[in-house]
């Protein structure tokens, strides 16, 4: 009975919170706002801004920022919400990403600068992201997350056990993980809006995602992942979904605008694309990094991921190579570094076996492996620590089933010995891949434009994702169209 009256009592005190609603000035709907106010979306932004920055970095290319930032402004004008300050800012990411942070913080990376094909289709991109802030979704997440996990608390409380809570609680992670389908279609509406109002042809939001549909399919062909997987978890609207119905509303509106695409693809000539020199890039089944100079090559068909922290390398064969930096403040030698220093990152418990010295071309090393696990598969893991400097460990983690062959250890073998120091001149010649436009001429096509592209696989697929040529569509002779060189 105690629990009871509890469970109403609380219930009772939630009331006026749960009442908080108002009335966004950009949907006219009634939204649940009520645990994050305007000033604290300021406040959060502010913090997240600089976490931002010291994760990605700041693409440096003042007057690139300044054409962002721009027509960002000229799409923000006339927003339903003026008091906003918004912020527009490229990244030095190749990830194709956008997304926005409460307090008018407006993010866009180079890789999705450089999957746009005209002004236009980036000012999509903006105007989606400005209406997320307008629609206020991050404050309507948060305040719902709140309330719902507060309400699985006073339930467990009520009923006495905890299985509540943790259901709940998986709801409530999911419903925070991204944008709900109905804020992400919301926030495409709204950024047709603001790209009418800003004189661009509202047919940019609809190009650009069929854009991106094109490079998940790409993307996926690379990765040899099946083209049709699709996350049970995903709570984004399916991208055919979006390019359908931004594409009628589109189609609703009387007016035309301008694309800009001669003026756009001016402002990308020479942009880095892909990973760049400060964050390492591959060239075939060699990762290099030119400014703290090192280089190592991993074994043939391993696809190579660079992450911001790590390189991850991973084979058809259930192989995987983790590389990266751990600090070594005490001057440790390799061998003492990795028991005593890394294995205990790795938790308590964790035995090191066959622990022994090596040396990889010229650098003091040590090497052992753990009996462990990787994606629920019992796997021995190799580690190799690698006295880089005076205080750092270049480190590799080596997953390796069982049942490979001995070609496939000799190859993994010769790949964790090919870490090496670049010299002077690798690192004079060394240079990432950068976008260049190009002028198709009479006689131009598809195939012949492609075979300019640097990289060495799906030549054509790649060219045709990168200018937007869906659906066989060919070349035009005095276009211009983008290709990648190094």
């Amino acid at each position: 009975m105690i629990k009871r009256y509890f469970y109403i009592f609380t219930l009772f005190l939630l009331l006026p919170v749960l009442a908080g609603c108002s009335t966004n000035p950009a949907t006219g709907q009634q939204q649940f706002t009520a645990l994050m106010s305007p000033q604290q979306e300021n406040q959060v932004g502010a913090q997240e801004h600089a976490k931002v920055l010291a994760q990605y970095g700041l693409y440096e290319d003042k007057k690139l920022q300044g054409y962002v930032e721009n027509v960002g402004q000229s799409v923000v004008r006339n927003t339903e919400r003026p008091e906003v300050r918004y912020k527009f800012f490229v990244l030095d990411s190749p990830i194709v990403n956008a997304f926005a942070l409460p307090g008018g913080y407006i993010y866009v990376t180079r890789g999705l600068l450089a999957l746009a094909n005209n002004e236009a289709e980036m000012a999509s991109v903006l105007g989606h992201e400005a209406g997320h802030i307008t629609g206020r979704h991050s404050a309507e997440r948060y305040s719902r997350g709140v309330v719902t996990g507060l309400g699985a608390a006073i339930l467990s409380a009520a009923i006495g056990n905890d299985i509540a809570s943790q259901a709940l609680g998986v709801g409530t992670n999911l419903y925070l993980s991204s944008y709900s389908r109905g804020q992400e279609n919301e926030a495409d509406s709204l950024g047709i809006r603001y790209l009418t109002r800003s004189g661009y042809d509202p047919n940019g939001m609809a190009g650009f995602l069929s854009n991106m549909r094109a490079e998940k399919d790409l993307q996926a062909r690379i990765a040899g992942k099946r083209q049709n997987d699709i996350s049970y978890f995903s709570t984004h609207p399916p991208t055919t979904e979006r390019v359908n119905k931004t594409t009628a509303e589109a189609s609703s509106i009387a007016v035309s605008g301008a694309q800009k695409r001669e003026e756009y693809l001016r402002m990308l000539d020479g942009m880095v694309y892909g990973d760049s020199a400060d964050q390492g890039f591959s060239r075939g089944n060699v990762f290099y990094h030119p400014k703290i100079g090192f280089k190592f090559s991993t074994p043939p068909g391993f696809r190579i991921i660079n992450n911001p922290r790590q390189v991850v390398a991973t084979s058809d064969h259930g192989v995987m190579m983790l590389f990266d930096f751990g600090k070594n403040g005490g001057r440790h030698d390799p061998k003492t570094y990795l028991r005593d220093i890394w294995l205990g990152e790795l938790g308590s418990g964790v035995q090191i076996n066959a622990l022994e010295a090596i040396n990889v071309n010229g650098m003091r090393a040590a090497t052992g492996y753990v009996d462990g696990s990787i994606g629920g598969k019992n796997m021995q893991i190799r580690m190799i620590a690698i006295e880089f400097n005076d205080t750092q460990m270049a480190r590799f983690q080596i997953g390796l089933p069982s049942g490979l062959n001995s070609q496939q250890m000799n190859d993994i073998k010769s790949a964790s010995y090919s870490f090496a120091r670049l010299s002077a001149s690798e690192k004079a010649s060394l240079r990432p891949y950068r976008l260049k436009v190009i002028t198709a001429k009479a006689g131009d096509s598809v195939s012949s434009l492609s075979s300019r592209m640097a990289q060495n696989n799906l030549k054509e697929l790649r060219f045709r994702v990168l200018n937007g040529l869906h659906n066989g569509k060919n070349v035009v002779a005095g276009q211009k169209y983008k290709i990648v060189v190094e």
